[in-house]
């Protein structure tokens, strides 16, 4: 039995917090993936060309670099957008009535929160990745089923949601389970904007304790652990969702 010191609940907590930011960005990348991919299907030059926009820049730039970016870069353009609307609030009052001092109701300072930053970046940067996933599975879908859908009087909607979704899932379930799995992992990025997350706990209790080792290797095994019962999930989803096909 390894011998952790007494750290082992700031692990799981740590742990917790790690699968906390992990589902939510998942949420928010499915989200982003689903829009980006039927913009870049759209019929509208302007809206794929946005689409393409947002993928390529994504996909060029490191996720470090982008979490950076959005954690502090984001907070320091809200909080500039914030001052500069409260002194244009305030001058416009002040101009109309020299005689009465105005205050803008809006704050002067907003903290962005680290576990809001993390779910937002990580979200965005994993929204380019589902979207491009997505848009490979709807257009692996047999167009003439959606036809036929539409000759039998379906709505768009409905089409969408008895033809084309269930089709798409069986498409992008493999792209999906890696997007998945790298997101899982890309969480430890989170440690580097001051989240508590699994991995500044072990950092922080490896550093107290001098035993890197034991603390890293920890944290690997309950990251392995997460990926596995994954891996069985999405086989367990592929199994089902290609029932038909057999």
């Amino acid at each position: 039995m390894i011998d952790l010191k007494g750290y082992e609940w700031s692990l799981v907590e740590g742990a917790w917090l790690t699968l906390q930011v992990a589902l939510l960005s998942l949420v928010l990348a499915m989200v982003l993936g689903m829009l980006g991919a039927l913009a870049k299907i759209s019929p509208y030059r302007w809206v794929r060309a946005i689409a393409t926009f947002y993928t390529t820049v994504i996909r060029g730039i490191p996720d470090l670099v982008l979490m950076m970016l959005i954690f502090f870069g984001g907070q320091m353009l809200l909080n500039d957008s914030l001052y500069r609307i409260n002194e244009f609030i305030n001058g416009y009052f002040t101009s109309s009535d020299p005689n009465h001092e105005w205050t803008a109701y809006l704050p002067d300072y907003i903290e962005i929160s680290p576990f809001i930053a993390g779910i937002l970046t990580i979200g965005f940067i994993f929204g380019a990745y589902m979207a491009e996933t997505f848009r490979g599975a709807i257009m692996a879908v047999d167009k003439g089923e959606l036809e036929a859908g539409k000759a039998y009087g379906m709505s768009g909607f409905l089409s969408f949601r008895r033809i084309l979704l269930p089709q798409m899932v069986r498409h992008a379930l493999p792209g999906f389970g890696n997007n998945w799995l790298v997101l899982l992992k890309t969480t430890a990025l989170v440690s580097v904007i001051g989240l508590d997350d699994m991995v500044r706990k072990g950092a922080l209790a490896a550093g107290t304790t001098q035993m890197p080792f034991t603390f890293y290797m920890s944290v690997a095994v309950i990251f392995l652990l997460f990926t596995s019962l994954s891996t069985t999930g999405l086989k367990w989803a592929e199994r089902r969702f290609s029932i038909h096909t057999r």
